[in-house]
């Protein structure tokens, strides 16, 4: 098995590792204003498809995906958290989250390395808060216009209003996260390679 390929798989297993730790405790999620929360559960998504490339990216997604499907089916809290045991609310969003940040990533690449990690870190968040809104306005329809008050014509306004709030803070959120674990990890990685080359010239 060629390096690069056994260095995909180290990865991406360490960062679904991460993604499930995240899934199942409250880690995955950041205290923000008037008691709401704010999720991070899907960064190590696209930090794995920004290092590694879209096959990883959608691998760990599908980890984060069957893991919050577990949770919502064996222990659900909220009142939406059934809906997350459909796989087309759990799942289905989270494997897009790969290669809409790696083709982000792969887009911005030949600016700076910062910015393009923070781009793809915003788009992954973005299209992570659209599909599983969409999905959950698809299965839930009943669910959600009982839980907000409101008939279902109504429901489409509410589902963007909470995609402008929230889902903006959490890009942004995952756009520092992103680009700083990914300029780290390309520091690291450009310094051994400086150091490889030292040791071979000496």
């Amino acid at each position: 098995m060629e390096r690069s390929n056994v260095r995909r798989i180290v990865v991406s297993g360490a960062l679904g590792a991460v993604s499930a730790v995240m899934a199942i405790t409250p880690l995955g999620y950041l205290p923000w204003f008037g008691g709401a929360s704010l999720t991070i559960m899907h960064i190590p998504v696209i930090i794995a498809a920004v290092l590694e490339g879209p096959i990883a990216g959608t691998a760990v997604g599908l980890i984060f995906g069957v893991t919050s499907l577990v949770k919502a089916a064996t222990a659900p809290i909220g009142p939406l958290d059934p809906l997350f045991a459909n796989p087309l609310v759990s799942i289905l969003p989270r494997l897009a989250i790969g290669f809409a940040a790696w083709g982000a990533f792969r887009l911005f690449r030949g600016k700076v390395t910062p910015l393009a990690a923070g781009v793809a870190g915003a788009v992954g968040s973005m299209v992570n808060t659209a599909l599983v809104l969409l999905a959950l306005g698809l299965v839930g329809t009943r669910e959600l216009t009982g839980m907000f008050g409101v008939d279902a014509g109504a429901l489409p306004a509410i589902l963007g209003s909470i995609a402008l709030t929230n889902g903006l803070v959490e890009a942004a959120a995952a756009a520092v996260f992103t680009s700083s674990v990914v300029s780290a990890w390309k520091g690291i990685e450009s310094a051994r390679g400086r150091s490889k080359l030292s040791g071979e010239g000496s």
